[in-house]
Protein backbone atom coordinates (compact mmCIF):
# COMPACT_ATOMS: atom_id res chain seq x y z
CA UNK A 1 0.00 0.00 0.00
CA UNK A 2 2.94 2.43 0.93
CA UNK A 3 4.45 1.89 -2.93
CA UNK A 4 1.04 2.17 -4.47
CA UNK A 5 0.46 5.60 -2.75
CA UNK A 6 3.55 7.10 -3.25
CA UNK A 7 3.01 5.87 -6.77
CA UNK A 8 -0.30 7.72 -7.06
CA UNK A 9 1.24 11.20 -5.43
CA UNK A 10 4.32 10.85 -7.85
CA UNK A 11 1.59 10.94 -10.84
CA UNK A 12 -0.46 13.23 -9.34
CA UNK A 13 2.31 15.94 -9.66
CA UNK A 14 4.97 14.50 -12.05
CA UNK A 15 2.98 12.59 -14.98
CA UNK A 16 4.92 10.05 -16.76
CA UNK A 17 4.29 9.45 -20.25
CA UNK A 18 4.54 5.90 -21.67
CA UNK A 19 6.54 7.03 -24.83
CA UNK A 20 9.74 8.24 -22.38
CA UNK A 21 10.32 4.87 -21.10
CA UNK A 22 10.76 3.91 -25.20
CA UNK A 23 12.68 6.50 -26.09
CA UNK A 24 15.17 6.45 -22.82
CA UNK A 25 17.12 4.03 -24.38
CA UNK A 26 17.91 6.08 -26.95
CA UNK A 27 19.58 8.33 -24.27
CA UNK A 28 21.63 5.47 -23.15
CA UNK A 29 22.99 5.05 -26.59
CA UNK A 30 24.23 8.99 -26.96
CA UNK A 31 25.59 8.39 -23.28
CA UNK A 32 27.75 5.99 -24.76
CA UNK A 33 28.86 7.88 -27.92
CA UNK A 34 29.35 11.34 -25.86
CA UNK A 35 29.05 13.10 -29.00
CA UNK A 36 31.92 11.64 -30.76
CA UNK A 37 29.97 9.12 -33.02
CA UNK A 38 30.21 11.35 -35.95
CA UNK A 39 33.80 11.12 -35.88
CA UNK A 40 35.63 8.21 -37.29
CA UNK A 41 37.10 5.67 -34.26
CA UNK A 42 40.31 4.16 -34.19
CA UNK A 43 39.76 0.54 -33.84
CA UNK A 44 42.41 -0.90 -31.41
CA UNK A 45 43.81 -4.23 -30.27
CA UNK A 46 45.30 -5.26 -27.08
CA UNK A 47 48.23 -5.53 -28.56
CA UNK A 48 48.27 -1.67 -29.94
CA UNK A 49 47.01 -0.76 -26.38
CA UNK A 50 50.16 -2.00 -24.80
CA UNK A 51 52.65 -0.77 -27.43
CA UNK A 52 50.90 3.18 -27.01
CA UNK A 53 51.24 2.22 -22.88
CA UNK A 54 54.69 1.85 -23.71
CA UNK A 55 55.63 4.72 -26.04
CA UNK A 56 53.19 7.38 -24.66
CA UNK A 57 52.18 6.24 -21.36
CA UNK A 58 53.18 8.42 -17.96
CA UNK A 59 54.30 5.63 -16.54
CA UNK A 60 57.03 4.62 -18.27
CA UNK A 61 58.01 7.88 -19.42
CA UNK A 62 58.83 8.39 -16.18
CA UNK A 63 60.60 5.63 -15.46
CA UNK A 64 62.86 6.11 -18.32
CA UNK A 65 63.65 9.34 -16.86
CA UNK A 66 64.47 8.19 -13.58
CA UNK A 67 66.74 5.41 -15.46
CA UNK A 68 68.66 8.15 -17.73
CA UNK A 69 69.44 10.23 -14.21
CA UNK A 70 70.58 7.14 -12.24
CA UNK A 71 72.98 6.41 -15.99
CA UNK A 72 74.02 9.90 -15.16
CA UNK A 73 75.02 9.91 -11.87
CA UNK A 74 77.13 6.56 -12.44
CA UNK A 75 78.62 8.36 -15.53
CA UNK A 76 79.54 11.27 -12.51
CA UNK A 77 80.93 8.63 -9.71
CA UNK A 78 83.47 7.34 -12.50
CA UNK A 79 84.78 10.42 -13.12
CA UNK A 80 88.89 11.55 -11.45
CA UNK A 81 88.63 14.48 -9.93
CA UNK A 82 90.02 17.71 -11.36
CA UNK A 83 93.70 18.70 -9.94
CA UNK A 84 94.03 22.12 -8.46
CA UNK A 85 96.41 24.77 -9.72
CA UNK A 86 97.31 27.43 -7.38
CA UNK A 87 99.62 30.33 -8.22
CA UNK A 88 100.35 33.20 -5.64
CA UNK A 89 103.17 35.93 -5.51
CA UNK A 90 104.38 37.51 -2.52
CA UNK A 91 107.38 40.42 -2.23
CA UNK A 92 109.58 38.22 -0.26
CA UNK A 93 111.70 35.69 -2.11
CA UNK A 94 111.13 33.88 -3.82
CA UNK A 95 108.61 35.88 -5.23
CA UNK A 96 106.36 33.63 -7.19
CA UNK A 97 104.79 30.15 -6.78
CA UNK A 98 102.90 28.06 -8.58
CA UNK A 99 101.46 24.34 -7.21
CA UNK A 100 99.58 21.50 -8.42
CA UNK A 101 97.40 19.73 -6.11
CA UNK A 102 96.51 15.88 -7.16
CA UNK A 103 93.97 14.34 -5.15
CA UNK A 104 95.16 10.39 -6.73
CA UNK A 105 95.21 8.52 -3.89
CA UNK A 106 92.13 9.93 -2.48
CA UNK A 107 90.53 8.76 -5.61
CA UNK A 108 91.90 5.59 -5.72
CA UNK A 109 90.87 4.93 -2.34
CA UNK A 110 86.78 5.81 -2.46
CA UNK A 111 86.63 6.27 -6.31
CA UNK A 112 85.78 2.14 -6.32
CA UNK A 113 82.72 1.90 -3.58
CA UNK A 114 81.67 5.46 -5.33
CA UNK A 115 81.51 3.49 -9.07
CA UNK A 116 80.13 0.70 -6.74
CA UNK A 117 77.45 2.06 -5.18
CA UNK A 118 75.98 4.08 -8.64
CA UNK A 119 76.54 0.74 -10.42
CA UNK A 120 74.42 -0.72 -8.37
CA UNK A 121 71.79 2.16 -8.29
CA UNK A 122 71.93 2.26 -11.78
CA UNK A 123 71.23 -1.70 -12.37
CA UNK A 124 68.56 -1.24 -9.61
CA UNK A 125 67.04 2.33 -11.96
CA UNK A 126 67.10 -0.22 -14.96
CA UNK A 127 65.06 -2.91 -12.68
CA UNK A 128 62.59 -1.01 -12.14
CA UNK A 129 62.81 0.64 -15.31
CA UNK A 130 61.24 -3.61 -16.49
CA UNK A 131 59.17 -3.72 -13.59
CA UNK A 132 57.07 -0.66 -14.74
CA UNK A 133 57.19 -1.45 -18.50
CA UNK A 134 55.33 -4.79 -16.55
CA UNK A 135 53.17 -2.78 -14.44
CA UNK A 136 52.06 -0.61 -17.54
CA UNK A 137 51.13 -3.91 -19.25
CA UNK A 138 49.18 -5.09 -16.86
CA UNK A 139 47.37 -1.90 -15.92
CA UNK A 140 46.32 -1.52 -19.48
CA UNK A 141 45.75 -5.27 -20.42
CA UNK A 142 43.43 -5.35 -17.49
CA UNK A 143 41.76 -2.16 -18.54
CA UNK A 144 41.54 -3.16 -21.76
CA UNK A 145 39.86 -6.61 -20.26
CA UNK A 146 37.57 -4.40 -17.81
CA UNK A 147 36.78 -2.27 -21.13
CA UNK A 148 35.08 -5.73 -22.92
CA UNK A 149 33.57 -6.78 -20.13
CA UNK A 150 31.65 -3.20 -19.52
CA UNK A 151 31.17 -3.25 -23.48
CA UNK A 152 29.67 -7.24 -22.68
CA UNK A 153 27.72 -6.19 -19.99
CA UNK A 154 26.00 -3.00 -21.52
CA UNK A 155 25.08 -5.03 -24.55
CA UNK A 156 23.46 -7.18 -22.36
CA UNK A 157 21.39 -4.74 -20.29
CA UNK A 158 20.08 -3.18 -23.71
CA UNK A 159 19.12 -6.62 -25.36
CA UNK A 160 17.41 -7.14 -21.82
CA UNK A 161 16.00 -3.66 -22.38
CA UNK A 162 14.42 -4.59 -25.21
CA UNK A 163 13.40 -7.73 -24.18
CA UNK A 164 11.79 -6.11 -21.56
CA UNK A 165 10.09 -3.07 -24.18
CA UNK A 166 8.32 -6.07 -25.67
CA UNK A 167 7.38 -8.42 -22.84
CA UNK A 168 5.27 -5.32 -21.78
CA UNK A 169 4.03 -4.47 -25.27
CA UNK A 170 2.93 -8.30 -25.19
CA UNK A 171 1.13 -7.38 -21.80
CA UNK A 172 -0.69 -4.67 -22.81
CA UNK A 173 -1.72 -6.37 -25.71
CA UNK A 174 -2.53 -9.67 -23.71
CA UNK A 175 -4.89 -7.04 -21.30
CA UNK A 176 -6.44 -5.46 -23.99
CA UNK A 177 -7.90 -8.88 -25.41
CA UNK A 178 -8.61 -9.68 -21.62
CA UNK A 179 -6.13 -11.66 -20.49
CA UNK A 180 -3.83 -10.20 -18.12
CA UNK A 181 -4.67 -7.47 -15.67
CA UNK A 182 -3.38 -3.92 -15.05
CA UNK A 183 -1.20 -5.47 -12.19
CA UNK A 184 0.61 -7.26 -14.94
CA UNK A 185 0.42 -4.26 -16.92
CA UNK A 186 1.99 -1.89 -14.38
CA UNK A 187 4.94 -4.56 -13.25
CA UNK A 188 6.01 -5.39 -16.66
CA UNK A 189 6.43 -1.41 -16.98
CA UNK A 190 8.75 -1.08 -13.80
CA UNK A 191 10.79 -4.23 -15.34
CA UNK A 192 11.32 -2.25 -18.20
CA UNK A 193 11.94 0.90 -16.64
CA UNK A 194 14.76 -0.80 -14.34
CA UNK A 195 16.39 -2.35 -17.05
CA UNK A 196 15.78 1.16 -19.13
CA UNK A 197 18.01 2.44 -15.85
CA UNK A 198 20.40 0.02 -15.66
CA UNK A 199 21.23 0.03 -19.24
CA UNK A 200 21.99 3.67 -19.13
CA UNK A 201 24.12 3.02 -15.69
CA UNK A 202 25.88 0.44 -17.98
CA UNK A 203 26.76 2.56 -20.88
CA UNK A 204 28.06 5.32 -18.65
CA UNK A 205 30.44 2.33 -17.10
CA UNK A 206 31.40 1.20 -20.40
CA UNK A 207 32.23 4.95 -21.70
CA UNK A 208 34.32 5.68 -18.12
CA UNK A 209 36.75 2.10 -19.16
CA UNK A 210 37.04 3.49 -23.05
CA UNK A 211 38.58 6.57 -21.68
CA UNK A 212 40.46 5.13 -19.03
CA UNK A 213 42.28 2.56 -21.74
CA UNK A 214 42.48 5.79 -24.21
CA UNK A 215 44.55 7.68 -21.12
CA UNK A 216 46.54 4.97 -20.45
CA UNK A 217 47.75 5.20 -24.40
CA UNK A 218 48.52 8.69 -23.42
CA UNK A 219 45.15 9.98 -25.99
CA UNK A 220 43.05 12.63 -25.10
CA UNK A 221 40.20 11.81 -22.97
CA UNK A 222 37.72 14.13 -23.21
CA UNK A 223 35.36 11.70 -25.83
CA UNK A 224 35.48 8.30 -26.92
CA UNK A 225 37.65 8.49 -29.92
CA UNK A 226 38.59 4.35 -30.15
CA UNK A 227 36.74 1.02 -30.27
CA UNK A 228 37.89 -2.58 -28.92
CA UNK A 229 38.84 -4.85 -31.66
CA UNK A 230 39.31 -7.65 -29.26
CA UNK A 231 36.68 -9.89 -28.04
CA UNK A 232 35.98 -11.01 -24.54
CA UNK A 233 37.36 -14.69 -25.08
CA UNK A 234 39.33 -17.24 -23.17
CA UNK A 235 42.52 -17.96 -24.54
CA UNK A 236 43.68 -20.96 -24.99
CA UNK A 237 44.72 -22.94 -21.74
CA UNK A 238 49.24 -22.88 -21.10
CA UNK A 239 50.94 -24.84 -22.00
CA UNK A 240 52.07 -27.96 -18.96
CA UNK A 241 55.37 -25.99 -18.44
CA UNK A 242 53.77 -23.19 -18.13
CA UNK A 243 50.93 -24.20 -15.82
CA UNK A 244 54.06 -25.55 -13.63
CA UNK A 245 55.56 -22.27 -13.49
CA UNK A 246 52.20 -20.83 -11.99
CA UNK A 247 52.08 -23.19 -9.01
CA UNK A 248 55.59 -22.38 -8.35
CA UNK A 249 56.42 -19.32 -5.93
CA UNK A 250 59.82 -19.53 -6.66
CA UNK A 251 59.06 -17.74 -10.07
CA UNK A 252 57.95 -14.76 -8.46
CA UNK A 253 61.26 -14.29 -7.09
CA UNK A 254 63.11 -13.56 -10.61
CA UNK A 255 60.73 -10.40 -11.19
CA UNK A 256 62.47 -7.19 -12.04
CA UNK A 257 60.79 -5.79 -8.83
CA UNK A 258 62.45 -8.18 -6.81
CA UNK A 259 65.62 -8.05 -8.18
CA UNK A 260 65.01 -4.17 -8.18
CA UNK A 261 64.88 -4.55 -4.14
CA UNK A 262 68.20 -6.80 -4.20
CA UNK A 263 69.99 -3.97 -6.06
CA UNK A 264 68.52 -1.03 -3.99
CA UNK A 265 70.50 -2.99 -0.99
CA UNK A 266 73.37 -3.60 -2.74
CA UNK A 267 73.59 -0.12 -3.19
CA UNK A 268 73.04 0.53 0.17
CA UNK A 269 75.55 -1.40 1.13
CA UNK A 270 77.95 -0.06 -0.87
CA UNK A 271 77.12 3.36 0.20
CA UNK A 272 77.69 2.70 3.68
CA UNK A 273 81.64 1.58 2.38
CA UNK A 274 81.84 5.13 0.75
CA UNK A 275 81.16 6.96 3.58
CA UNK A 276 83.50 5.05 5.69
CA UNK A 277 86.26 5.80 3.28
CA UNK A 278 85.57 8.72 3.12
CA UNK A 279 85.87 9.49 6.97
CA UNK A 280 89.58 9.18 6.31
CA UNK A 281 90.71 10.45 3.13
CA UNK A 282 94.07 9.79 2.04
CA UNK A 283 96.28 12.40 1.43
CA UNK A 284 96.91 14.17 -2.37
CA UNK A 285 99.75 14.71 -4.37
CA UNK A 286 101.36 18.76 -4.75
CA UNK A 287 103.53 19.41 -7.09
CA UNK A 288 105.26 22.79 -8.08
CA UNK A 289 107.84 25.22 -8.57
CA UNK A 290 108.78 28.60 -7.11
CA UNK A 291 111.23 31.52 -8.42
CA UNK A 292 114.31 31.56 -6.89
CA UNK A 293 116.54 34.76 -6.36
CA UNK A 294 120.21 36.04 -6.93
CA UNK A 295 121.61 33.29 -4.73
CA UNK A 296 119.77 30.46 -5.70
CA UNK A 297 119.03 31.84 -9.34
CA UNK A 298 116.39 29.75 -11.63
CA UNK A 299 113.23 27.40 -11.45
CA UNK A 300 112.88 25.73 -7.89
CA UNK A 301 110.56 22.54 -7.76
CA UNK A 302 108.33 21.62 -5.27
CA UNK A 303 106.76 18.54 -4.05
CA UNK A 304 104.31 17.15 -1.12
CA UNK A 305 101.63 16.25 0.49
CA UNK A 306 98.35 17.01 1.59
CA UNK A 307 97.22 15.28 4.34
CA UNK A 308 93.74 15.95 5.40
CA UNK A 309 93.06 15.49 9.37
CA UNK A 310 89.92 14.53 10.68
CA UNK A 311 90.00 15.89 14.40
CA UNK A 312 86.48 17.70 14.30
CA UNK A 313 84.19 15.36 11.70
CA UNK A 314 84.89 11.64 11.15
CA UNK A 315 81.85 11.79 8.84
CA UNK A 316 79.62 9.88 11.83
CA UNK A 317 76.17 11.45 10.21
CA UNK A 318 76.75 10.45 6.66
CA UNK A 319 77.79 6.64 7.67
CA UNK A 320 74.33 6.81 10.30
CA UNK A 321 72.44 8.07 7.62
CA UNK A 322 73.50 5.18 4.95
CA UNK A 323 73.50 2.43 7.52
CA UNK A 324 69.68 3.29 8.34
CA UNK A 325 69.11 3.11 4.38
CA UNK A 326 70.40 -0.53 4.20
CA UNK A 327 68.21 -0.89 7.00
CA UNK A 328 65.42 0.34 4.91
CA UNK A 329 66.30 -1.58 1.52
CA UNK A 330 66.50 -4.68 3.25
CA UNK A 331 63.02 -4.54 4.62
CA UNK A 332 61.42 -3.23 1.39
CA UNK A 333 63.50 -6.75 -0.02
CA UNK A 334 61.75 -8.70 2.45
CA UNK A 335 58.40 -7.14 1.96
CA UNK A 336 59.20 -7.80 -1.70
CA UNK A 337 59.74 -11.16 -1.44
CA UNK A 338 56.59 -11.58 0.86
CA UNK A 339 54.53 -9.82 -1.19
CA UNK A 340 55.42 -11.67 -4.74
CA UNK A 341 55.23 -15.22 -2.65
CA UNK A 342 51.25 -13.81 -1.39
CA UNK A 343 50.44 -12.53 -4.65
CA UNK A 344 51.70 -16.08 -6.20
CA UNK A 345 49.83 -18.16 -4.15
CA UNK A 346 46.49 -16.23 -4.10
CA UNK A 347 46.68 -15.59 -7.79
CA UNK A 348 47.06 -19.42 -8.60
CA UNK A 349 44.32 -20.62 -6.30
CA UNK A 350 41.85 -17.67 -7.83
CA UNK A 351 42.90 -19.21 -11.09
CA UNK A 352 41.78 -22.97 -10.28
CA UNK A 353 38.55 -21.69 -8.29
CA UNK A 354 37.93 -19.38 -11.53
CA UNK A 355 38.33 -21.75 -14.24
CA UNK A 356 35.85 -24.00 -12.15
CA UNK A 357 33.33 -21.23 -11.74
CA UNK A 358 33.56 -20.40 -15.64
CA UNK A 359 33.05 -24.25 -16.59
CA UNK A 360 29.85 -24.22 -14.44
CA UNK A 361 28.84 -20.87 -15.49
CA UNK A 362 28.41 -22.13 -19.05
CA UNK A 363 26.27 -24.81 -18.17
CA UNK A 364 24.45 -22.37 -16.64
CA UNK A 365 24.36 -20.25 -18.84
CA UNK A 366 22.49 -22.71 -21.57
CA UNK A 367 20.07 -23.88 -18.47
CA UNK A 368 19.21 -20.68 -17.68
CA UNK A 369 18.19 -19.22 -21.02
CA UNK A 370 16.33 -22.52 -22.11
CA UNK A 371 14.26 -21.39 -18.55
CA UNK A 372 13.44 -18.15 -20.19
CA UNK A 373 12.81 -18.84 -23.67
CA UNK A 374 10.35 -21.88 -22.30
CA UNK A 375 8.88 -19.17 -19.49
CA UNK A 376 8.14 -16.92 -22.44
CA UNK A 377 6.50 -19.24 -24.84
CA UNK A 378 4.25 -20.74 -21.99
CA UNK A 379 2.94 -16.83 -20.98
CA UNK A 380 2.50 -16.96 -24.20
CA UNK A 381 0.29 -19.80 -24.44
CA UNK A 382 -1.61 -18.59 -21.35
CA UNK A 383 0.33 -21.39 -19.16
CA UNK A 384 2.37 -19.45 -16.56
CA UNK A 385 1.97 -15.97 -14.87
CA UNK A 386 3.87 -12.85 -15.71
CA UNK A 387 6.41 -13.05 -12.23
CA UNK A 388 8.06 -16.31 -12.94
CA UNK A 389 8.46 -15.09 -16.92
CA UNK A 390 9.98 -11.99 -15.66
CA UNK A 391 12.12 -13.99 -12.19
CA UNK A 392 13.46 -16.32 -15.37
CA UNK A 393 14.63 -13.78 -17.38
CA UNK A 394 16.44 -12.28 -14.53
CA UNK A 395 18.06 -15.18 -13.27
CA UNK A 396 19.09 -15.41 -16.63
CA UNK A 397 20.42 -12.49 -17.03
CA UNK A 398 22.17 -12.34 -13.63
CA UNK A 399 23.72 -16.18 -14.76
CA UNK A 400 25.00 -14.34 -17.76
CA UNK A 401 26.44 -11.37 -15.85
CA UNK A 402 28.55 -13.67 -13.61
CA UNK A 403 30.03 -15.60 -16.33
CA UNK A 404 31.01 -12.00 -17.97
CA UNK A 405 32.35 -11.08 -14.78
CA UNK A 406 34.11 -14.61 -14.19
CA UNK A 407 35.92 -14.50 -17.49
CA UNK A 408 36.97 -11.20 -17.37
CA UNK A 409 38.47 -11.90 -13.51
CA UNK A 410 40.28 -14.79 -15.59
CA UNK A 411 41.62 -13.21 -18.13
CA UNK A 412 43.25 -10.22 -15.70
CA UNK A 413 44.38 -13.11 -13.28
CA UNK A 414 46.02 -14.82 -16.21
CA UNK A 415 47.80 -11.60 -17.06
CA UNK A 416 48.96 -11.21 -13.31
CA UNK A 417 50.36 -14.26 -13.18
CA UNK A 418 52.17 -14.50 -16.63
CA UNK A 419 53.60 -10.19 -15.02
CA UNK A 420 54.57 -12.63 -11.84
CA UNK A 421 56.58 -15.23 -13.84
CA UNK A 422 57.78 -13.05 -16.53
CA UNK A 423 62.24 -13.03 -15.83
CA UNK A 424 64.39 -10.26 -17.31
CA UNK A 425 67.62 -10.38 -17.51
CA UNK A 426 69.36 -7.00 -16.78
CA UNK A 427 73.11 -6.56 -16.52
Amino acid sequence: MFVTGCLASLQAVIPIPTHLIRTSRAVAVLLLLGGSGARAQLVVTRADAERAAFSAGTRVALARADTAAALARLLTASVLPNPVLTASYSKAVPTKHVTLEIPVLDALWSRGARVGQANAAARASRLLFASERLAAMVEVDTTYTRALAANARFRLSRQTSLDADSLRKMTERRRDAGDASDLDVDLATVVAGQQTNTTANDSLSYMGALLTVQTLMGLPADSVSITLADSLVLTALDSAEARRQFRSTTAAMATPSVMAAEANLEAAEQAITLQKRVAFPLPALSIGFEQGDDTQPGILPLIGFVVPLPFFNRNQGPIAEATAERNRARVQLGAARLEARQRMVEGTREREVLLAKIARDRDLVVRADRVAARSLTAYREGALALPAVLEARRSAREVLGQYIDDLAALLTINTELRALTQTVQVP
